[in-house]
């Protein structure tokens, strides 16, 4: 097959070196972006009659046939072509004959694949967006049902203090709210057209680049040609953001593992994202989330790798820049596909709270109550939390915890303690009585819900 590059070459490549430099194997993907593309530059080619409107529309109908073929998926492609821009220009050529070769005027595939990301990359973060919100609502809903659901709190993943359950589950939430303006704040930036930098010094044809980017919904185009066509920044950042967003689900699902283990027992995942095990009939294992946490490193490695292939490359494109595609593409699926799954296990897992409230009573999670109910008397905390320290030490000399010592205890402790300590250590008044901005008091997890609804913007679900 001859090559369309090849009037200046004597001898063509041997069959594996074809395709190891092929990147049509991946950049198909990319097929319905190229063919926007290209419709978008064949109206600038005859609006600034570069070419005829004869011509154009002749292109354009083959465009729309191959459009129309690849929303079947009826295209073939061949590795001789290299990527998809030949292939279709070939296929092009077949459906118009030689007036199909014009559309490649004024531009290279420098800046058409650059373009091609663009518009890839464009929609995808869109509908990431979309996701995270999706996501989102699933944790609303579910903190609304648990604001009064009472659990360990950790550090160290050590029990550290009693706190409403649907306040953890709204730390994820605006985790996630960073996540998505990320996101967000990254079209400006996706949203840019290189379309017409050719392929790094722009053309001596009089387009408008103005007038392409416009076609495409672009907010405006590259200042520089040599900028236009090498730049990647907007993928890194894409990977980057993913990276944030893959950190997030992967503590969670970490999470998720830990409260649906015999040892928590704090919710249970539904049968749908959970598998059982080939040789112990008693498993349910957590393997959607497990998957999730894993997954993880793999973003990681996308980011990294792309950080790596640009680190050196001297201006404008360099061969190296095709290994930018595949950890894109294998990103967009990872963190939609992610995204998908968390929504649905959270809609559907079971809160086993009595298991949660249970689990607040046999430990020491209640002892900062006790220094700060001094300090409310009067004592400085320093010397409260000193106090306390050493009621804590004979309860585990005496195998019990701070709601089994006699009062005597605690006045020999220090005589300002009364009868209402009991009160004031039961764990539900420890979460209850939380109430400064943020906390995990229930009237304050209440109040962060309604600011939650109130950021997503979603009148509809903010009336459910």
């Amino acid at each position: 097959m001859k090559k369309l590059w090849g009037g200046r070459f004597t001898k063509s490549a041997e069959e594996w070196v074809d395709e190891f430099g092929a990147s049509i194997s991946f950049d198909q993907e990319l097929v319905m972006e190229d063919i926007e593309g290209s419709m978008a530059h064949v109206a600038m080619l005859s609006k600034t009659g570069i070419i005829t409107e004869e011509e154009a529309e002749k292109i354009k109908t083959g465009l729309q046939q191959l459009k129309e073929k690849a929303a079947k998926d009826e295209l073939e492609y061949s590795v001789k072509l290299e990527d998809i821009h030949l292939n279709l220009e070939s296929h092009l050529t077949e459906l118009t004959g030689p007036v199909g070769g014009k559309l490649h005027t004024a531009r290279s595939r420098n800046d058409q694949v650059a373009t091609d990301m663009h518009l890839y990359l464009r929609k995808q973060v869109e509908q990431i967006v979309e996701l995270i919100q999706e996501m989102q609502e699933e944790l609303i809903i579910q903190a609304e049902k648990n604001v009064e659901t009472i659990m360990p709190g950790y550090t160290h993943l050590q029990r550290a203090q009693p706190i409403s359950f649907g306040h953890h589950l709204m730390a994820y939430f605006w985790m996630l709210e960073r996540d998505k303006e990320r996101f967000s704040e990254s079209l400006k930036r996706i949203n840019l057209s290189p379309l017409g930098a050719g392929a790094l010094a722009g053309t001596t044809f009089p387009i408008d680049r103005e007038y392409t980017a416009e076609l495409l919904g672009f907010e405006g185009i590259y200042e520089n040609s040599l900028d236009a066509v090498s730049d990647r920044d907007f993928i890194l950042e894409f990977l980057s953001s993913s990276s944030t967003l893959m950190m997030h689900l992967s503590r969670l699902s970490e999470e998720f593992i830990l409260w649906s283990s015999q040892e928590f027992q704090f919710i249970e995942l539904d049968d749908s994202f959970a598998t059982g095990s080939s040789i112990m009939p008693q498993k349910k294992n957590p393997d959607m989330a497990e998957l999730i946490r894993g997954k993880t490193g793999r973003v990681y490695g996308n980011l990294m790798g792309l950080l790596t292939v640009l680190k050196g490359l001297p201006l404008a494109y360099n061969k190296d820049m095709q290994e930018d595609k595949e950890g894109m593409f294998d990103t967009v699926k990872t963190v939609t596909g992610s995204l998908k799954i968390f929504a649905g296990m959270i809609r559907t897992m079971k809160v086993k709270s009595e298991q949660m409230e249970k689990a607040t009573k046999n430990d020491f999670s209640n002892a900062t109550e006790l220094a700060d109910y001094l300090s409310d008397k009067g004592i400085p905390f320093r010397e409260a939390h000193e106090i306390v320290g050493k009621l804590v030490l004979a309860c585990v000399q005496k195998g019990c915890f701070l709601g089994g010592l006699p009062l005597d205890d605690f006045k020999n402790a220090h005589p300002l303690f009364e009868e209402d300590i009991y009160e004031v250590l039961d764990p539900y008044t420890a979460v209850k009585r939380r109430n400064s901005a943020g906390g995990t008091g229930f009237k304050q997890v209440s109040i962060a819900i309604e600011k939650a609804k109130e950021f997503l913007g979603n009148k509809e679900f903010a009336n459910k």
